[in-house]
């Protein structure tokens, strides 16, 4: 562990497989080139083997979603088109701790899966 609380070595991988642990969760490929996980038809994460960042909904609102820009500014974007409804971009391997990022993608899914019709929840 580093000083920031994380290792320093999460990848793209790790997001990935962490992402499909979840219950109900699979990988998608809805436009060439773009891979995303969903749980029902529904993404909560845009992320990628190869990938050094992840796209999350990061909290139900983009006041909320904010407080990752705020404390990471060199590590945490709004995600262009849906980043007014709480999604962000957050970077691996620089100021986020691993655990914190790890925890952003748990959040995801759960806010995700909370807007589902119950009879289509995992």
């Amino acid at each position: 562990m580093d000083e920031r609380g994380g290792s320093g070595r999460l990848t793209g991988s790790d997001v990935v497989a962490h992402c499909l642990a979840k219950p109900g969760a699979w990988r998608d490929e809805p436009w060439e080139g773009d891979v995303v996980v969903k749980v029902a038809d529904k993404i909560f994460a845009f992320a990628s083997e190869s990938s050094r960042s992840v796209g999350l909904k990061c909290a139900p609102t983009r006041i909320e979603a904010d407080e990752w820009l705020r404390q990471f500014p060199d590590d945490a974007r709004t995600m262009p088109y849906i980043g007014r409804s709480g999604w962000n971009t957050l970077d691996l391997g620089g100021a986020i701790p691993d655990r914190d990022l790890l925890a952003a993608v748990d959040e995801s899914y759960r806010l995700v899966v909370s807007k589902l019709p119950r009879s289509r929840r995992p």
